[in-house]
């Protein structure tokens, strides 16, 4: 673990700037930070602008105040402050502790990901926000992302409930770039392009600092629905009565070949068999799109296994399926949050009965039982799959922030954006899609 104390204008202690790179440096100030006076210190720092061109709020009172940084490769040595901080704290479900613990024993270990948590506090020791970074290599090349992102829809920061009264924009930039020159100064954490994906405008009801950073959209959007409380009557503001008719009449013809039955699966050898079904119904449907199958990447189905069966994770992990007498036509894996459901992965059979819609047929009675819980939003998350904009009210933006700190960053930042431009040109054009489909 390392440790700084933040002042009022000293961004990084005297050590952090000896030892950072000159390129890492040479590009923070370019990036806008502020040069260092003859005494080491800091001069005042201009925010950049927000996302719609007008500039950040001035520095209120609370800007003044100090933030100590401490920055822990060894996710054991957060646990407990973690777990204990995630309570009260501002964020979306995948920022939980052991959702993440998961991820990096059964994936990021496996693929040598460094965890580089950093954990902000103010001067009373009361924690102001927990970013779950990590270090990621590929071939020549380190990344600073989020850590767990690929199996994590909403990539963001944990934020105390008053964080947005006591850390201005500016502060928190001022905060973010220190981390950045720390994490460079200890050889563990060094690396070449920061990219940090998938971040919401949100995170819980606060803004998400990181927005203030230079940003792009991420390729896919996300969608969700506001539920109500009447299944009847949220299923007939989302389809006609001729559609309502008809799907009606395809439940009737798949209740034929057997009873139909909404299960939620209990119990660590039901949700076990249940995932094994649904990681088969997926591969065949990748295989039928002719795309890779991300479940035979190593630890992907072993961590989704490890997470439906967690202890820790039962209050918030939801595991269901749409039985047709013995056979199981459809399956879902969602989480539950603070008054929304994130469903995360689903799968239908592809055989002969998928002409009545059993994949359909599930999620009538998921969105059924989700109203019959109380629950307010269903999160469809990051996809464009037509289903979800079919069901949703609402589109979630999400966002990109994509920097490198050296040459060899920048060589491979410059082919990375192009290819994700041309990735969202193609996902939010339905003629393109099609095309390239």
């Amino acid at each position: 673990m390392r440790t700084v104390s933040l002042g009022n204008i000293t961004l990084a202690p005297a050590e952090a700037r000896r030892e950072a790179s000159a390129d890492a440096v040479g590009e923070l100030a370019r990036d806008g930070q502020a040069p260092l006076t003859g005494n080491g210190e800091r001069l005042p720092l201009l925010a950049s602008p927000a996302l719609d061109g007008t500039g950040v709020a001035a520095a209120h009172a609370s800007s003044r105040w100090d933030i100590e940084l401490s920055v822990h490769g060894d996710l054991a040595e957060v646990a407990g402050q973690w777990r204990s901080f995630e309570l009260e704290a501002e964020h979306t479900v995948f920022q939980s502790f052991d959702w993440l613990a998961n991820w990096q024993r059964h994936v990021g270990g496996l693929q040598e990901v460094i965890p580089a948590i950093v954990v902000g506090r103010g001067t009373d020791g009361e924690i102001l926000f927990i970013l779950p970074l990590a270090v990621e290599t590929s071939g020549a090349l380190r990344r600073l992302t989020w850590l767990g992102w690929q199996l994590c829809d909403y990539n963001a920061p944990l934020l105390a409930g008053r964080f947005s009264a006591r850390v201005s924009p500016e502060r928190f930039l001022m905060a973010w770039r220190s981390t950045v020159a720390i994490l460079q100064s200890d050889a563990r954490f060094r690396f070449d392009l920061i990219d940090l994906q998938k971040m919401p405008e949100c995170a819980g009801a606060q803004r998400n600092p990181f927005i203030d950073l230079k940003v792009s959209a991420h390729p896919s959007g996300a969608y969700a629905a506001m539920l109500g409380r009447d299944w009847e009557a949220f299923y007939a503001a989302k389809r006609s009565p001729s559609t309502r008719k008809r799907e009606r009449r395809q439940l009737r013809q798949l209740a034929e070949h057997g009873k139909l039955r909404f299960v939620e699966v209990e119990g660590d050898h039901e949700r076990t068999r249940t995932l094994a079904t649904m990681f088969e119904q997926k591969s065949l449907a990748f295989a039928r799109m002719g795309v890779d199958d991300p479940f035979l990447r190593p630890g992907h189905r072993t961590f989704f296994l490890a997470a439906a069966n967690d202890a820790a994770l039962q209050e918030r992990i939801h595991v269901s399926r749409l039985d047709v007498g013995t056979r199981m036509v459809a399956a879902s894996v969602g989480l539950r949050y603070r008054g929304c459901y994130y469903l995360i992965l689903s799968s239908y059979d592809g055989g002969e009965l998928s002409r009545f819609g059993p994949g359909r047929a599930h999620l009538h009675e998921l969105l059924r039982h989700a109203i019959a819980q109380g629950i307010e939003c269903f999160d469809f998350t990051v996809g464009d799959e037509p289903y979800k904009r079919d069901w949703s009210d609402t589109d979630i933006n999400v966002y990109d922030h994509l920097m490198a700190v050296n040459l060899r960053g920048h060589l491979v930042a410059g082919l990375t954006a192009q290819f994700r431009r041309v990735k969202r040109c193609i996902k939010q054009s339905p003629s393109l899609l099609l095309y390239f489909a």
